[in-house]
């Protein structure tokens, strides 16, 4: 498991080009200041700052601007929105975005063309716009760790699964996959933290959904079996870890023992499963995510007096 990271600032081009689609943004000026940088894991909206003689805005923030605030600009006279505009721009604001139905006047975008600051627009409104791109920063500027392993959705599931190198992690996952679970991440697990209880995980862009086969090489799971057997990303709700048998180990043979398994000070339900030859392995793991569910919901098996040894 590689040290927490937390990603400090984004540029503004980057945020672009990372999720400008996502959000239906446009460039309409200032582009000269792509690489003014973001700081700050979420978006503003100047709303009642606006008829304060000196607008105080939070550094580093996106702000959004909606038709109520290009309405009271366009309410003026020249010369009194260009004390307003110039007293937005003077917060170091990394760009701004109109949201649905926002329409300034000419001279409202010119300002931000002259400043070089980036000024967008969006197909959302106001209050949908200002959610999607919180949740957008929230990932984008969360405490992150990299782990060696394979996240899967098994029935609903987010099931991250640990283990040495070579003792099956990509065939048992193949094998999951075939019974119908979907898969984010081989190999290169991105884990960050969203929130202070929530654990959600991706793969790394440029080896997403590719699966080491011993034997046959690098596959493609998307290709081979569609898009229903993929995701982006998943909540990561418990872990489970291959061990090679050892007789001499002993294993958790009743399910009476609760174990967890700490991820960015978060504690998940933790299972160790021994490998040995013969064993179906995704099977038994199948097994273990139906048990924790049924452990969840507040069922418990009655185990006969005497039977633990």
């Amino acid at each position: 498991m590689k040290n927490s990271e937390n990603s400090h600032s984004i540029s503004v081009g980057d945020f672009y080009g990372k999720f400008g689609e996502k959000l239906g943004l446009e460039p309409i000026s200032g582009e000269n200041g792509l690489e003014r940088r973001i700081i700050s894991p979420s978006a503003k909206k100047p709303g009642l700052r606006m008829i304060e003689k000196k607008i105080e805005l939070e550094r580093g923030n996106i702000q959004v601007l909606g038709r109520t605030e290009i309405s009271y600009i366009n309410g003026f006279p020249d010369r009194t929105q260009k004390k307003i505009i110039s007293n937005l721009l003077s917060n170091d604001i990394p760009c701004f975005i109109l949201s649905k139905g926002a329409s300034p006047e000419k001279s409202f975008i010119e300002h931000f063309e002259k400043e070089g600051i980036p000024l967008f627009t969006t197909t959302l409104g106001t209050g949908k716009f200002i959610t999607i791109l919180n949740e957008l920063l929230a990932e984008e500027f969360a405490t992150r760790i990299t782990v060696h392993g394979v996240l899967l959705d098994v029935h609903h599931t987010g099931v991250l699964i640990l283990g040495k190198s070579g003792i099956g992690k990509s065939e048992c996952a193949i094998d999951l996959i075939i019974q119908g679970s979907k898969l984010i991440a081989d190999d290169v697990v991105e884990i960050r933290k969203i929130g202070s209880q929530t654990l959600v995980g991706v793969g790394p862009e440029n080896i997403r959904y590719l699966v080491e086969v011993r034997g046959i090489g690098i596959v493609n799971i998307k290709d081979l079996f569609g898009t229903t057997c993929v995701m982006e990303k998943r909540e990561i709700d418990m872990v489970v870890e291959l061990h090679q048998w050892n007789s001499e180990t002993e294993y958790d043979r009743l399910g009476l023992d609760t174990k967890t398994y700490s991820i960015l000070d978060i504690e998940l339900p933790y299972i160790v499963l021994p490998v040995s030859p013969g064993r179906n392995m995704a099977s038994v793991i199948d097994v273990a995510v139906r048990n924790q569910i049924l452990k969840e919901t507040g069922k418990k098996i009655e185990i006969p007096s005497g039977t633990r040894e």
